[in-house]
């Protein structure tokens, strides 16, 4: 059930428009990057439904880093030691997604989640007096982040979203409705939440990284998920679409979307899900990475590192975009 399950996830659910490479920081400011251990202290805006973990220059600019599904805080480790110098770093992490799922584990996920992510930059961040923070959101970090713009949009300077979608049915056709996904959604998290051993087979690896290295790292991460709250989430996911809201977007967003030559979709249709996905968005600037699966950070970490430094530096809407 683990091996059929999962690889039908990553390859039809994410792998189709859907971290371990030695990090590089060249493309970040030379006075960003910090080598050897940083120092992380628990924020004080802890829930049941998140952890936080703060990094980084006390008085920098601040960022918050929103991991995808089934995956820590660990995901931006890389990205940590690259911007470390320059910037404050919040480095949430989802109950159940590397510790025990607290709330998490019953009920719905993602709005609960986005209310305590919002509640967490308006307490600790707005409210402290420290501005506008930045918010980079992975996959399913990345919905999370962009449902945070919709709910304070006064409260973000601007969100990067890596490779995630305002509604993932569209990949299984252009004319698919939340309510449609509803039925093939539940069988999956029915399969999921009923896994003894969470994993991903070969095929489903391929899906998230094309690096042995990038692999082992996103099996290890995977395999101490919480399958109840992997499962709840993967649910929600799927039948959550946000297209309209965000035809009302105030907050600038930079989508970086993935194509992977060894996809079996053609590289034409990914692009075209994901710019019929974006392209109705106000303030959404399109980049493309090639060369990479879903775990951008690990197959391209440069290429990466300098998009994050770029969106940082308010010059994300410069890059190489598609739109």
């Amino acid at each position: 059930m683990k091996n059929t399950t999962l690889s039908y996830i990553a390859t039809a659910a994410m792998g189709a428009a859907l971290m371990l490479a030695p990090p590089a920081h060249a493309n970040a400011p030379a006075n960003c990057a910090v080598e050897g251990s940083i120092a992380r202290t628990a924020s004080e805006g802890q829930s049941d439904r998140i952890t936080v973990e703060l990094a980084g220059k006390e008085d920098g600019p601040d960022v918050v880093l929103i991991p995808g599904l089934s995956t820590p805080r660990d995901v931006w480790d890389d990205t940590v030691r690259a911007l470390a110098g320059c910037y404050r770093l919040h480095l949430v992490q989802v109950r159940g997604f590397g510790d025990a799922p607290g709330a998490n584990a019953e009920g719905p996920v993602l709005d609960p989640l986005v209310k305590h992510v919002a509640d967490y930059i308006d307490d600790a961040i707005f409210d402290a007096g420290r501005g506008k923070p930045k918010i980079i959101g992975h996959s399913f970090g990345g919905l999370t982040a962009m449902k945070v713009g919709l709910a304070i949009p006064e409260k973000i300077s601007g969100i990067m979203v890596v490779d995630s979608l305002p509604f993932f049915g569209v990949l299984f056709g252009p004319t698919v409705t939340a309510e449609q996904m509803k039925p093939q959604a539940a069988g999956i998290r029915t399969a999921m939440q009923a896994a003894t051993q969470p994993g991903l087979d070969a095929v489903s690896l391929k899906a998230m990284s094309r690096t042995p290295s990038g692999q082992a790292m996103v099996s290890k991460w995977v395999a101490v998920g919480n399958p109840k709250v992997a499962g709840q989430v993967f649910y929600e996911v799927m039948t959550t679409d946000i297209r309209e809201e965000l035809k009302t977007n105030q907050v600038q967003i930079t989508m970086l979307y993935p194509i992977n030559p060894d996809s079996p979709f053609p590289a034409n249709l990914t692009e075209n899900n994901y710019k019929a996905s974006y392209t109705p968005v106000p303030n959404a600037t399109l980049v493309r990475v090639d060369d990479s699966a879903h775990f951008i950070m690990l197959d391209q970490p440069e290429k990466f590192l300098a998009s994050v430094t770029a969106f940082l530096a308010d010059e994300g809407k410069e890059a190489v975009a598609t739109r």
